[in-house]
């Protein structure tokens, strides 16, 4: 008599399919969780994935404006033709507020107005620095759940792999055997969800980590655009 038939006479799984789709009902809900958690992670990839080369191609777009520009007025202009992006916002809400400082300062032809005080600098540079953070922190949405997907999914693996031994367990004590038979099912259960857990788990870990970089470039090139910013006022005589 082959082992196959003593396993599917004893009910035990014979083929990885089956090994998914059986189970008790604790691993089985340990199973959906991770399919849940996974198919969140996924989404979640792509999206920012998505909207990061979206915000890669738009500040190309940006730099590449403001270094054909000879001066702000002319560099204002220019960003007013772009789509809207993080850059153009942190641009435009230091112009905003300069020109509530300092009204009719940059119309062509307008004379030349008197340069920003210490405080009014101090006060446009905290301006620049919360669009930079509410910029930076849209950015950030979403990706903090990577984190946790990472964190959590490989938990999740191991109290399957507890419920599957526990179940082991079981089988050994009603069979009163400790042959292949009793242990095989419980086993499998704790193998599928361990290794499911580890599945989820790594994609999510890479992509946080990946997003981080990318949103810390993000932010330094954004703090780059707000001192470019200060640099071309200070150029032009505005400070």
């Amino acid at each position: 008599m082959s082992l196959s038939y003593l396993l599917l006479q004893a009910g035990a799984p014979l083929t990885p399919f089956d090994m998914v789709v059986g189970g008790t009902l604790p691993t089985q809900i340990v199973k959906i969780l991770l399919l849940i958690m996974s198919g969140w992670s996924w989404w979640l990839i792509f999206h920012k994935s998505r909207q990061f080369r979206e915000v890669r191609r738009q500040g190309d777009a940006f730099l590449d404006h403001m270094e054909r520009a000879q001066r702000l007025e002319d560099a204002y202009k220019a960003i007013l033709s772009l789509p809207d992006s993080p850059y153009g916002r942190v641009f435009r809400q230091g112009v905003n507020f300069f020109s509530e400082l300092r009204p009719g300062a940059l119309r062509e032809g307008a004379p030349v107005a008197p340069g920003l005080s210490l405080t009014q600098m101090e006060a446009l540079r905290l301006v620049l620095e919360k669009e930079e953070a509410a910029e930076r922190d849209e950015l950030a949405h979403g990706i903090g759940w990577l984190a946790v997907i990472g964190s959590v999914s490989p938990l999740l693996g191991l109290a399957g792999t507890v419920l599957g031994i526990m179940n082991a367990f079981l089988g050994i004590t009603s069979s009163g055997s400790s042959n292949i038979m009793a242990v095989a099912p419980g086993v499998a259960e704790a193998l599928v969800t361990t290794v499911g857990g580890l599945f989820v788990a790594i994609p999510a870990v890479m992509a946080y980590n990946l997003f981080v970089g990318k949103l810390n470039l993000v932010s330094s090139e954004l703090e780059g655009c707000s001192s470019e910013f200060i640099g071309t006022l200070a150029r032009e005589g505005r400070v």
